[in-house]
């Protein structure tokens, strides 16, 4: 197995950190205070062709592949966790929309979407139903005009901010079979939002319930077919968690160069940081974590990009690991600057805030352990 990456991986990969360091970086603790994320960005994000990762070259994507995809996040992870991870989500929603969708559903949204004139959000987690998501409530009924939505969406990255939202809603009968995927517009009739959430780390992008009050949308605004929304959203969080893994990943990256940096130019008790063995060793061990959770990542991503038949089972293993490998290491990049790694100046504590949420959406870790053990015994026979 081949681990370097092509020679078209390491352009795309440069190409996404320079643009991170030069379009997001400069401007990432502002948009912090701001709690929103300028639309003004996106334009140039869809210019490099960012808007539609996962979409088809024929429907007006860059029709990449999930592996480049992770390399994508975490370059865009290493200016901002929290803006990289937004435009993931909007990436997810893409995806699913390409795979999924009718011809007529492609030519609806995926033009606009892939300039990043519709922003999109996903919106499966509900106030009552969060890892058990099979048990989600909120219901869309057929009328003679198309559907009406009654109900809550809770934890909704881009609520009220995104111009469109991937639903999952109860159509049918309790349980999986019942749940269907609608595209619902900002501006759709009885739709609205809460307040912002005030959230620990990733407060550039805006979070709020989307609620919806007899709700109504046109009945073509039905993604694929009825009764198959679980099955979408399942698949779509495949990949999102390798997009979540991987943005994690860039923001422990950041921190660990920013460590490494700082040892070297502090002095205590005569000597640079870095001349301290005990130190020495965090560094090696950070390294040696980080560089072990690159490998698997890609390796989940090289076997969903292949159909694998344990592709769900690598995708929930590397969200699980990376994710965890990536805190912890942000988490001791904080503690290796001392007093300074609590200061917003030096940029480490926002990172820590940042990949703390990364172990808890797509999937919390401990339902990532349930994935992973459950295929381990089905395996077993």
């Amino acid at each position: 197995m081949d681990f370097a990456m092509t020679e078209e991986q390491q352009a795309i990969f440069d190409m996404a950190r320079d643009f991170g360091q030069t379009r997001i970086a400069p401007h990432a603790r502002d948009w912090e205070r701001q709690g929103t994320i300028p639309r003004d960005l996106w334009p140039d994000v869809a210019a490099l062709g960012l808007g539609g990762i996962f979409v088809s070259e024929e429907q007006g994507g860059a029709g990449l592949s999930r592996l480049d995809g992770t390399l994508i996040f975490e370059a865009l992870a290493m200016a901002c966790p929290s803006v990289a991870a937004f435009l993931s989500i909007h990436n997810m929603c893409g995806g699913m929309i390409d795979r999924f969708g009718s011809a007529e559903d492609r030519q609806a949204w995926l033009p606009g979407l892939c300039a990043m004139t519709t922003v999109f959000s996903y919106c499966l987690t509900e106030p009552g139903s969060g890892s058990d998501a099979a048990a989600l409530r909120t219901r869309a009924d057929r009328t003679d005009e198309g559907w009406r939505i009654n109900g809550t969406k809770a934890f909704i990255s881009g609520g009220g901010y995104s111009d469109a939202y991937v639903t999952m809603l109860r159509t049918g009968a309790e349980g999986p079979r019942g749940i269907s995927t609608v595209i619902v517009p900002t501006d759709a009739p009885g739709l609205s939002f809460g307040a912002p959430e005030d959230k620990m780390g990733w407060r550039a992008q805006p979070t709020t319930q989307v609620q919806f009050d007899d709700c109504t949308v046109p009945a073509a605004n039905l993604l694929g077919d009825e009764g198959r929304g679980f099955a979408y959203a399942m698949a779509g969080l495949d990949g999102g968690r390798l997009n979540i893994a991987a943005a994690a990943l860039g923001g422990a990256q950041a921190a660990l160069d920013a460590t490494l940096t700082y040892m070297g130019d502090r002095q205590a008790f005569g000597q640079a940081l870095d001349r301290f063995q005990a130190l020495q060793f965090r560094l090696a061990e950070m390294e040696t974590a980080l560089q072990s959770s690159r490998i698997f990542l890609r390796q989940a991503a090289w076997k969903l990009d292949q159909g694998a038949p344990d592709a769900s089972k690598f995708c929930a293993m590397a969200k699980l690991h990376v994710t965890d490998r990536a805190f912890e290491v942000a988490n001791q990049c904080l503690q290796l600057h001392g007093g300074y790694g609590y200061l917003a100046d030096y940029g480490i504590e926002k990172i820590v805030r940042d990949l703390r949420v990364h172990q808890i959406l797509e999937g919390t870790n401990e339902i990532m352990r349930l994935i992973i053990s459950r295929a381990m015994i089905a395996d077993r026979g």
